[in-house]
């Protein structure tokens, strides 16, 4: 951008300074490519001059132009640090992108599998694979996961001690350090019977970790995401399977089951119930085409 005009020599030394700063070239010419929009919305007018509705106009006219919401987003971020750094330089007195939000992004579906796809997945080990130490553990994990609608940060982080297999519970730390306690079921108790008892084997006397890696410290999230994968493929399961699925699919079959979503709230630990309502419009999809499938009117076409 050749400075010419009031704005474009403000932007040319904005992104001047951010290359003092030792910014990467990549960051700099993304922060030039989303103030050229600025400039293209606004013209060659002097920073100062600019307030919030010609800010929230502009970010309409982008909108309008078919900009996803996570570009805008970035885009609405680069012009609040643009006119923070003109603030900063006392050329202008108040950032006019200040209590402006960019539209919301649509939430997508999680990928959830669903309860044949999750049943394959986690069926007995063959006979060959019954004593393989790595296999237990594997099917430990991921029954845990699907039956208690564990996070994969909380199931790495899950110490012995935060089960228990009397009562059936697990306690687990979720996001923002809140503490919660979900059931347990029976397979999964079983599959974590048997890891337990080969735990001793592989793991390190001076870990706590519920599961461990091949080191004897607890497991990764590397490690784990490769265990799952590695498990789909000996199931002959070509979908792309990955540790969060398990949780969906938890969350969704419990929905489809019992319609009861201040229960799947608290078992998922959602601080918002319109966090777990997501879940709602899985299932709906699957009232849906049971009604297609069942329905005897369901396909009839009008006359």
């Amino acid at each position: 951008m050749r400075a010419e005009g009031p704005l474009s020599r403000a932007i040319v030394e904005f992104l001047a300074s951010l290359a003092a700063r030792h910014y990467s070239p990549a960051t700099v010419d993304t922060y030039g490519f989303d103030l050229r929009h600025l400039h293209e919305r606004v013209g060659e007018v002097a920073p100062q001059s600019l307030a919030s509705q010609d800010i929230r106009r502009a970010l309409a006219g982008l909108h309008s132009q078919g900009l996803q919401a996570k570009t805008l987003a970035r885009t609405l971020s680069a012009w609040r640090s643009f006119f923070n750094y003109l603030a900063r330089q006392n050329v202008l007195q108040a950032n006019p992108c200040l209590g402006l939000r960019p539209p919301r992004s649509d939430k997508k579906l999680p990928n959830a599998p669903g309860v044949d796809a999750v049943a394959h997945l986690l069926a007995d080990l063959p006979a060959g694979e019954a004593d393989d130490v790595w296999r237990l553990r594997d099917r430990a994990m991921f029954e845990l996961m699907y039956s208690s609608g564990l996070r994969r940060a909380e199931l790495i982080g899950l110490d012995i001690a935060g089960l228990d297999l009397s009562a059936g519970e697990v306690t687990v730390t979720g996001k923002g350090s809140r503490m919660r306690v979900v059931p347990v079921g029976k397979p999964a108790l079983e599959a974590v019977r048997n890891w337990l008892a080969q735990r001793p084997n592989v793991a390190r006397a001076d870990t706590q970790a519920l599961f461990v890696g091949a080191r004897g410290a607890r497991i990764s999230a590397t490690v784990l995401a490769l265990a799952l994968k590695q498990m789909a493929v000996r199931q002959g399961i070509t979908a792309h399977m990955h540790p969060h699925a398990l949780r969906h699919a938890f969350a969704s079959h419990v929905l489809q089951s019992s319609g009861d979503l201040r229960a799947v709230q608290e078992m998922l630990g959602h601080a918002s119930l319109s966090t777990t309502q997501i879940y709602t419009h899985l299932d709906f999809q699957h009232l849906a085409q049971v009604y297609d499938q069942a329905h005897p009117r369901a396909k009839k076409k009008p006359d």
